[in-house]
């Protein structure tokens, strides 16, 4: 396998841990994190700290961008004290969940650590999986089927 379709496999799947753990509960991540029993020692290298990004928009997908409003996020960015750097981004004012988040980011790069990890983003993602299911079934009790009667006056 060439370098290169290896490293696009990489950013996958870090994409992928990154968009699970981005939805995970502050509980779900500090429960990992405290089974991990003695996690590596880490430092601080940005954060954690909440601000604010503009959402944009697009009219029906591809009209003109426009300023929708400011939503809050917290980042975080951490190095273990094996030097792995890990980033951490979460919509809202958890700044606990970001560094989290950041400190799983660098234990995925750790091929001893992955695997915790990978564990972590499976029962995260079982569990969305499961409330997507719920929802699209609570929803779909309310639908309605529209139909048109037509009449005799041809």
């Amino acid at each position: 396998m060439s370098t290169e379709r290896r490293l696009d496999e990489g950013l996958e799947r870090r994409r992928r841990t990154m968009e699970v753990l981005a939805r995970a509960d502050e509980k779900e991540l500090a429960a990992a994190w405290s089974a991990l029993g003695n996690p590596p020692d880490f430092t601080a290298v940005r954060g954690p700290e909440t601000g604010l990004v503009m959402v944009r928009g697009r009219i029906g997908g591809g009209g003109s961008p426009f300023n929708l409003g400011e939503t809050s996020v917290s980042r975080a960015t951490i190095r273990l004290e094996t030097g792995e750097i890990g980033h951490g981004h979460v919509l809202g004012l958890s700044r606990k969940s970001a560094e989290l988040i950041a400190l799983f980011d660098a234990l995925a790069q750790r091929p001893e650590l992955a695997g915790a990890v990978d564990d972590l983003v499976l029962r995260v993602s079982d569990r969305l999986a499961d409330e997507d299911a719920r929802e699209k079934r609570r929803t779909a009790a309310t639908k309605v089927e529209f139909f048109t009667m037509v009449r005799g006056d041809d």
